[in-house]
């Protein structure tokens, strides 16, 4: 038996998630306030920490996004109305959006929908205004015009590489507020915070059946000491519920276990809605939950009770009609869809699908394609709630109870969807027919060059002859045959420019979907038994997003293949989509780079930029998990599977993909057999047993953090050590140097790499001036916890290009003043030391990829006041403002280059006083003697209050010493 956790003298509660309201349902949940999770594939049982308990009461301006009560200060009190059980009796209270009696209700996008039901169920007249419920009533007329309002999510979600940061942030809060006079008690989440430990696995060992066990015992080992933290974390703050590793990826397990769809808090019911640390928290779009990705730093704020200050966006209306050809995946309809919305552009806008296409797609389908939403471009990939759903709510196993208090509850407040109704009003449309898509993949280096299967050895070609860029390796012509051949582990080996080297199934765009990854396993199976090996030199590795899919795996059989062909299960996390891949073979890895090899990494993720699968994979492509196979048994990226074979069979035939590509009906055949609501009930049920290693697991306790000052995984971090209880206000940029010149493209993982540590970098060199052996560096996103070393790790990818190094790419930069060449990290120190502001000039999309606050922690400890780009990805944006940094635009049509811009000259930036500034109004910025406009990307009145605060976590610490 497990002891209760307490913090403090509050005893610890819990519920199921999927209802906030119901009573336990068995007696362990009585026994403890630990609820666990058991996936019997598992070769040892995971925990899972529910720390579920009621918000308390909290001072304005910070009251709980779950309202126990509707609230007498509520001027919109009319609309609670009784939601009526058909047996009798109520399941609550809700804000009823049809007693408005406004025609616009039935013309909003059900994403706005969403947004509307909050504002009116929050509406205290303080922090979301009756005008705030006017503006989104209004939208056709309002969203045009980018008017602000605020958002208050029901709920968080974190990863863990976030959820480490965002812990010692609030655990260097607590320190600050008691430090200038405040109640550290008053740091805690008002919402309920769900934090997922699936970013620290590793594919350090592969192709071998004690795989999962090894890199676990490996990843608790490296990782103990912010495991410890985190448990620490789940005690010390109200709220808070941590999933342990080894129990699935964050948005498989949101998406079959966490999500509520919809809430019932002592008596009232809203739609779930949630924001989280991970871009790829819009996979839960597909399930009818409105969610997207924000900066850690925005997450904070909101756990703390903050509103959300957002841009009423506009919605594109996406219908779907058909359904997709036999053969055709829904990895292949995603990278479609991608490819159509990044070339309409749908930034900062919702995206909503519709139409009688959406009855062909299953949820898990949905859900692919909402998970991808970041590399579209869109704030949200949005499918509402219709049977499709319901029945997948069946299928995972929730409770029938449940299912129809949702369905009565959506239906009743006008957001169940009817496919058959007419068409939604919409800022804009696009359309697809299903069956029009295409076998595909994309990349080499983005997850929107999509390229299908019968133009690939083409556009192979094309990228071997192309200039260095996206599209471009620019290898010369007599050396694009070349045959490397060499030893691997004493047996003749041969590389080639495209030989696969990595093969992973792995990501949560594809593991959560039973067609692909089974899918995946006919295709094993059929090449089997043809006589089709994988080559031992290839990295095979499957990692699924939860249990259950062992689970089904093991029930049709196909799990015997995909181990046979080296796919064995490695570990249940993110590993090769985010750069955990591990190491290749010594012996790989020898003769890639004594070569110059471009070898290939093949993977179902969604995330596929230089630098960031491997640093010796320099073409990566992303593919549905059954063409990763096919890839692997291929060894090569460089074939057209119409008309090369794939390899020789037994009988010394020629084999195709053709032969061992399974149809639509052998899929589905497979999935009714295999996929069973009792699998994903026994993997997530409730026991008192749990995961040895977790268990042993040792963690601090008290309400305020101990920080040790050796540690080099946790570290007190500096920001909020100088501050007052007064804000500074605004500040200009006079005279700065630029520390770095971009071009377009330079994504979070350029900025904040969450990869290998390089041996020779400035973050290397921290770490073993304490001692650390280079075996165990770990990864830079396992160190995020210790600004030490994530400041140095800050732009420290080895592929990131400077314009100032005319080529040479590489983590360096010039010292203006001396023209030294040095690490970037040693020139911004440089430059501190000095008294100099710096700032960055940067191209097109600066800061798109994952959400990363580091990626605007990172240049804020090195030193950086502004950065003036092109165009900003969404939440990159929001976290330089979070951070207290100046966004600035260069105009339409113009750009550091065109306006003759050479990074050489000092730079001032005159803000006006702050009552003076404006959300978006044009700024001058002095260079040397010349002088250019740029647009402040101050996008509302809030973000210009958290710029005056320094950040907006000084911005809430404010607040709450305050109040």
């Amino acid at each position: 038996m497990l002891p209760l956790l307490h913090s403090g003298s509050h005893p610890r509660r819990f519920a199921p998630p999927l209802s906030s309201h119901a009573p336990p349902r068995s007696l362990p949940h009585f026994l403890s306030s630990l609820k666990f999770l058991c996936p019997a594939s598992f070769h040892s049982v995971t925990i899972l920490i529910l720390l579920l308990s009621p918000p308390p009461p909290s001072p304005l301006p910070f009251p709980s996004t779950m309202a126990s009560s509707p609230a007498s200060k509520n001027p919109f009190s009319n609309l609670v109305t009784d939601l009526p059980k058909a047996s009798g009796g109520s399941y609550g209270q809700y804000y009823s959006l049809v007693k408005l009696n406004d025609p616009r209700v039935d013309e909003l996008p059900y994403s706005i929908r969403y947004l509307l039901e909050s504002a009116i169920r929050n509406c205290d007249n303080f922090q979301v205004l009756e005008a705030d419920v006017e503006k989104i009533l209004d939208w056709k007329v309002t969203a045009p015009k980018q008017v602000e309002i605020p958002f208050k999510p029901a709920r968080v979600i974190l990863q863990d590489f976030t959820g480490v940061p965002a812990v010692v942030d609030l655990a260097a809060m607590r320190d600050a507020i008691e430090r200038l006079g405040g109640d550290p008690d008053k740091i805690n989440p008002l919402v309920p915070v769900d934090l997922v430990i699936d970013h620290s696995v590793q594919v350090d060992v592969a192709r071998s059946p004690n795989a999962l066990q090894a890199n676990m015992e490996l990843e608790f080992s490296r990782n103990k000491e912010r495991f410890g933290f985190l448990k620490w974390g789940a005690t010390a703050f109200k709220n808070m519920l941590v999933v342990p590793p080894g129990s699935g990826i964050v948005h498989q397990v949101n998406l079959e276990y966490l999500a509520r769809v919809v809430f019932n808090s002592n008596g009232i019911l809203y739609p779930d809605t949630l924001v989280g640390t991970d871009s790829h928290t819009t996979m839960i779009d597909g399930l009818g939950v409105a969610g997207w990705g924000v900066g850690g730093i925005e997450a904070e704020a909101a756990m703390l009770g903050q509103p959300m200050s957002m841009v009423l966006p506009g919605v594109v209306g996406f219908k779907l009609n058909g359904k997709l050809r036999t053969g055709v995946t829904a990895t292949d309809l995603v990278l479609t869809v991608t490819q159509m919305l990044r070339k309409f552009g749908v930034v900062g806008k919702f995206v909503e699908f519709y139409g009688k296409g959406m009855s062909e797609l299953t949820l898990a389908d949905r859900a692919t394609i909402a998970n991808m939403s970041p590399e579209y471009g869109a704030t949200m990939g949005f499918f509402p709630v219709d049977r499709v759903t319901l029945d997948y709510l069946r299928m995972t196993g929730r409770d029938e109870e449940r299912v129809e208090e949702i369905e009565a509850y959506l239906r009743a407040n006008n957001l169940f969807v009817d496919h058959e109704k007419k068409d939604n009003t919409y800022s804009g449309h696009l359309e697809l027919d299903l069956d029009t898509v295409e076998p595909c993949i994309s990349g080499p280096k983005r997850p929107h060059d999509r390229v299908t299967l019968k133009d690939m050895k083409q556009d192979w070609q094309a990228c071997l002859d192309n200039k260095v860029g996206f599209k471009g390796f620019a290898i010369p012509k007599e050396q694009q045959d070349k045959v490397v051949k060499f030893t691997y582990e004493g047996k003749p080996a041969e590389l080639r420019h495209g030989s696969v080297v990595i093969a992973a199934i792995t990501s949560c765009t594809n593991t959560s979907n039973p067609s692909v990854m089974l899918g995946a396993g006919l295709v094993a199976k059929k090449a089997t038994e043809l006589g089709l090996e994988v080559k031992p030199w290839v990295k095979t590795s499957l990692a699924p997003g939860s249990g259950v899919v062992t689970k089904y795996l093991h029930e049709s059989g196909l799990n015997k293949y995909l181990d046979q062909q080296g796919f064995s299960v490695v570990g249940y996390g993110c590993t090769t989509c985010i750069g955990n891949s591990g190491d290749l073979h010594e012996d790989v890895s020898e003769a890639i780079a004594a070569n110059d090899v471009v070898a290939a990494a093949v993977l179902s993720g969604n995330r596929n930029f230089e630098g960031r699968v491997h640093p010796l994979t320099r073409a990566n492509y992303l593919a549905s998990p059954p063409l990763v196979v096919a890839y692997a048994f291929a060894g090569t990226v460089n074939i057209d599977f119409e008309t090369e074979p794939i390899g020789l069979g037994k009988d010394g035939k020629n084999v195709f993909l053709r032969d061992i590509w399974p149809s639509s009906d052998e899929v589905a055949e497979v999935v009714a057999n295999a996929v069973l609501p009792d699998m994903f009930r026994s993997t997530y049920k409730a026991i008192t047993e749990g995961n040895t290693m977790w268990n042993k697991l040792e963690a601090p306790a008290g309400s305020q953090y101990a920080w040790d000052p050796k540690s080099t995984y946790v570290h007190d971090p500096p920001f909020f050590k100088t501050m007052t209880k007064d804000p500074p206000g605004g500040r200009s940029v006079k005279d700065a140097y630029c520390l770095l010149n971009f071009g377009d493209s330079i994504t979070t993982d350029h900025i904040s790499p969450a990869g290998n540590i390089n041996k020779d970098s400035p973050a290397a060199r921290y770490l073993m001036e304490r001692g650390v052996d280079r075996r165990d560096f770990n990864s830079y996103g396992s160190r995020r916890g210790n600004d030490e070393i994530m400041g140095r790790g800050t732009f420290a990818n080895i592929r990131i290009v400077n314009k100032f190094l005319k080529g040479e790419v590489g983590p360096k930069t010039l010292h203006v003043p001396t023209q030294e060449k040095m690490f970037i990290y040693d020139a911004a120190q440089k430059y501190k030391a000095e008294g100099h502001d710096t700032i960055i000039l940067a191209g097109a999309e600066y800061g798109s990829g994952s959400s990363r606050d580091w990626a605007a922690k990172g240049p804020y400890l090195q030193g950086v006041k502004a950065v003036i780009a092109k165009s900003f990805e969404r939440i990159h944006r929001s976290n330089l403002v979070g951070m207290g940094l100046i966004p600035l635009c260069f105009r339409n049509g113009e750009d550091a280059d065109s306006l003759g811009l050479t990074g050489f000259e000092r730079y001032t930036i005159d803000m006006p006083d702050l009552k003076d500034v404006k959300p978006g109004m044009d700024i001058t910025v002095r260079a040397d003697d010349r002088e250019f406009t740029c647009v402040l990307r101050f996008d509302t009145q809030v973000e210009l209050t958290y710029f005056e605060h320094g950040g907006i976590l000084q911005y809430v610490l404010r607040q709450l010493l305050n109040n």
